[in-house]
């Protein structure tokens, strides 16, 4: 079934996304999100649950989307890039969602000294904005499917327009593995 009113994911997942889980699994969970969203952070803890609730069925895509309301998202989401480069993506992403309220610059690089990255190479990549470009095309992605804020989740490609809740996410999941497709 084919609804064209449903918000659809402009860009489909490609090899330059932050993605964990298995590539082969049932349901893939895009989200695009802005680290220092108080929203976020409260999606960030529905989906690690929900994730360690269905490992083998989920796979999770963060695209960057800062919002200029929030002072610090940018910078983050620049951090987030950065640790990447060094393979630690995931590892950064959940630090800064753990600690949402300190995201200032010096917090960044004390983050980065604790991941093991070079927290010098971050503080330049942060002043000549080297990964800002990454950013503002995660950011234009976000923009094509015409998302209304953040936290934004699609679903196998659908947006999830219900609360992030872990039952309301487990409750399209199932619906999922049962009919196939989208929720």
């Amino acid at each position: 079934m084919n609804d064209d009113s449903l918000t659809r994911l402009a860009v489909p997942v490609n090899d330059d996304d932050h993605v964990r889980g298995p590539a082969d699994a049932p349901v893939t969970l895009v989200e695009y999100g802005d680290f220092e969203c108080p929203f976020c952070g409260v999606a960030y803890a529905a989906i690690k649950e929900f994730e360690r609730r269905y490992p083998a069925a989920l796979r999770v895509v963060f695209r960057n989307f800062p919002l200029a309301m929030h002072p610090h998202a940018q910078s983050a989401a620049e951090a987030a890039e950065f640790a990447a480069d060094g393979g630690r993506f995931w590892e950064m992403h959940d630090m800064l969602y753990e600690h949402q309220r300190q995201l200032d610059v010096p917090h960044l690089l004390h983050y980065a000294r604790d991941l093991g990255l070079d927290a010098a190479a971050l503080d330049e990549a942060l002043r000549s904005q080297t990964y800002r470009p990454i950013v503002e095309e995660s950011k234009e992605g976000g923009e094509e499917s015409e998302i209304p804020g953040t936290p934004a989740l699609f679903l196998n490609g659908v947006l999830f327009e219900e609360d992030p809740t872990v039952e309301n996410l487990a409750h399209a999941v199932e619906w999922i593995l049962e009919h196939g497709g989208t929720a």
